[in-house]
């Protein structure tokens, strides 16, 4: 027979048993940190008792030697999932043995979605719905070595923090609650998402709020992203990220000289962007990022393309910084064109917008963020409270409370060919219990 967990007469973010996993976005292999940390408001009487009640049960404590026992398991299936291979747009494989691997631990209605997400449920009380997340797919294009090295407690691997131990971590949530016997008031929906990275632009996360048979049924929303416990990531920083095409007529370098270069406005962006003023309320950011383009080295070219990321937290800062850039493209094809000869033709500026995350923050305030720094506290780690770009964008912006969070023993050189995380059996053991705690944590949390 299950047992319900810190049940709450009105619990609506009841029974997540799962998603806490720390700090993600703020460890180093995962998301990297976008704004400033600041510390959370004190936990109230209610979730300090809510902490203290759960962490005595007896199922509690059958969780935790569940999870002290499967780290094995648990390193297992971080190399099995790293060694399929996930580039951008190309998660099927992954997502195939993913599936698998929940209908092993049980789960129900499991299916791959009509974008590519890998999504279970596990049944509660019926009393809501919580949805926890890790990322299928890796920054990395297709034909990259993704074989794991192991030396000692270390792996090697491209993706192997980033995100397959949140795949991996979210499938030893799921066997230390089958162990422990536990079952929460409200349903929870086990998710790995494609399309977290890079141009993927959110794409499975946007899908499951916005289209998917899930959407508008989400209480809470955790995302399992990396591999150690250093923070709780809180904010959502959005993007803006452009393409921008600069046409020109082109000709001979010599020949045609004096004609209007596309590539001198291209240029003028550029220069242009790095002169906007930021705003210090809130971390925002902006680069200049990739240039392509140009016939050969002895011709004025006539097409240059240049994309460019502009980042906050802040709604209102990213839409100052995105507002000014794009003033500033249309004053740098005015200047080339006043300034030489368009007989041929004038040079154009196209922005093409090919990524939009938005921005937005689940407060400091609020009963989720409250318990989880309790708890990390309480475990000798830090809470300060960090934002980055995560699934937790989506729905941040619709406001519906979430958290990325990551677990195990640490994780390094994310994005990165030689990225690797630690998998020695204390730090590990340490970090999902404690990862364990918040979850059941916010299992027992109220809401109006």
């Amino acid at each position: 027979m299950q047992k319900f967990i810190g049940m709450g007469a009105r619990l609506s973010v009841a029974g997540i048993l799962v998603a806490a996993i720390t700090g993600g976005a703020a460890n180093p292999a995962s998301a990297q940190t976008e704004a400033g940390a600041t510390m959370p408001a004190s936990p109230t009487p209610v979730a300090v008792a809510t902490i203290k009640r759960i962490e005595s049960s007896p199922a509690f404590a059958k969780a935790m030697a569940a999870i002290d026992s499967g780290h094995d398991k648990w390193v297992a299936d971080i190399i099995t999932l790293t060694e399929i291979p996930a580039p951008p747009y190309k998660e099927t494989a992954r997502a195939q043995a993913y599936r698998d691997m929940f209908i092993a631990r049980g789960l129900t209605d499991v299916e791959i979605d009509a974008v590519g997400n890998v999504t279970g449920l596990r049944k509660g009380g019926g009393e809501g719905l919580i949805i926890v997340s890790a990322h299928l797919d890796t920054v990395f294009p297709e034909g990259t070595p993704v074989k794991v090295r192991r030396e000692g407690d270390k792996l090697f691997a491209p993706g192997v923090g980033d995100d397959s131990t949140g795949l991996a971590t979210q499938l030893a949530f799921i066997n230390a609650m089958n162990a422990a016997d536990i079952r929460t008031k409200a349903d929870i929906l086990f998710v790995g998402t494609v399309g977290e990275e890079g141009r993927g632009d959110l794409r499975g996360v946007r899908h499951l709020f916005t289209k998917g048979k899930y959407q508008g049924r989400a209480k809470a929303f955790f995302s399992i992203d990396g591999g150690g416990m250093d923070s709780l990531t809180i904010g959502g920083a959005g993007s803006k990220r452009y393409r921008v095409t600069f046409k020109g007529p082109g000709g001979h370098s010599f020949g045609a000289f004096g004609l209007v270069n596309p590539m001198v406005a291209m240029a003028g962006t550029v220069s242009g962007m790095y002169t906007i003023s930021i705003p210090q309320d809130v971390k925002t950011t902006y680069a200049a990022s990739t240039i392509a383009g140009g016939t050969s080295v002895n011709s004025i070219p006539n097409l240059i393309l240049a994309e460019f990321d502009m980042r906050s937290a802040s709604p209102a800062n990213l839409k100052t910084v995105e507002t000014r850039f794009l003033q500033i493209i249309e004053e740098c094809v005015a200047a080339e064109n006043a300034a030489r000869d368009t007989r041929y033709g004038k040079i154009s500026a196209v922005p093409e917008l090919i990524g939009d995350r938005p921005a937005g923050t689940t407060p400091a305030s609020d009963p989720l963020v409250q318990a989880a720094a309790k708890v990390l506290t309480a475990s000798g780690y830090d809470a300060t409270l960090t934002a980055s770009s995560t699934d937790s964008n989506i729905p941040i912006s619709m406001g519906i409370p979430a958290i990325t969070l990551s677990a195990g023993g640490g994780g390094f050189r994310a994005h990165a060919l030689d990225e690797y995380i630690s998998v020695e059996r204390v730090a590990f053991v340490k970090g999902l219990t404690t990862a364990f705690d918040i979850v059941v944590a916010a299992a027992g949390i109220k809401r109006p």
